[in-house]
């Protein structure tokens, strides 16, 4: 009877007990940086990154859900060199006049334990959408030592094919493969 009791109290406090919550996370620009390479002339790794972006990231490690919306100015990107940053904006590649973002949406999350190992979800490029997997290389969330509120990093990465989203210019000279990084800083909500 006594074990009864205790199982019944033991019940009914875990019912009581709040629900973890999914947390709200915005990204921060100053730390948030997606950058590509890709081999040039089969000779060296050629480097450049997107300057502007913007989003929102859902964590719930409980649960082990999420979800991430990440949009990329596309005519942000920056190589060092203005004359190829100038092509890159052009139709050969980016063609920012037409298409002046390129978006992540993902709802597909993989962890283990309490940290993100993966994000399934659609790259939208030049109009085309495919799916992509970024993989994480490192994630860590932990309360900000200057902010003072939570916050969330990691490094994420990919390869796509360039032609699957139409951009076919200098193939094979400029390689269809390419490394996508994503560098992501977010602040909690």
């Amino acid at each position: 009877m006594k074990k009864n009791v205790l199982a019944a109290l033991v019940a009914g406090a875990l019912v009581t007990l709040p629900a973890a919550a999914a947390e709200s996370y915005s990204l921060d620009a100053r730390h948030t940086f997606p950058s590509f390479e890709v081999l040039h002339l089969g000779y060296s790794l050629q480097r450049g990154r997107f300057n502007k972006t913007s989003g929102k990231i859902t964590l719930d490690t409980a649960a082990k859900k999420g979800a991430v919306d990440i949009t990329i100015d596309a005519a942000s990107v920056d190589t060092g060199l203005d004359k190829l940053e100038e092509h890159l904006r052009g139709e050969d590649f980016f063609n920012v006049a037409k298409h002046p973002t390129i978006t992540f949406k993902g709802d597909k999350f993989a962890f283990e334990g309490d940290k993100v190992k993966s994000v399934a979800g659609t790259l939208t490029m030049l109009g085309v959408a495919k799916p992509v997997t970024l993989t994480a290389t490192h994630f860590a969330c932990a309360d900000h030592p200057m902010a003072k509120k939570k916050a969330c990093g990691g490094d994420f990465v990919a390869t796509v094919k360039r032609t699957d989203f139409g951009m076919k210019y200098a193939v094979p000279a400029v390689a269809d493969e390419v490394t996508l990084r994503i560098q992501v800083e977010a602040f909690k909500d």
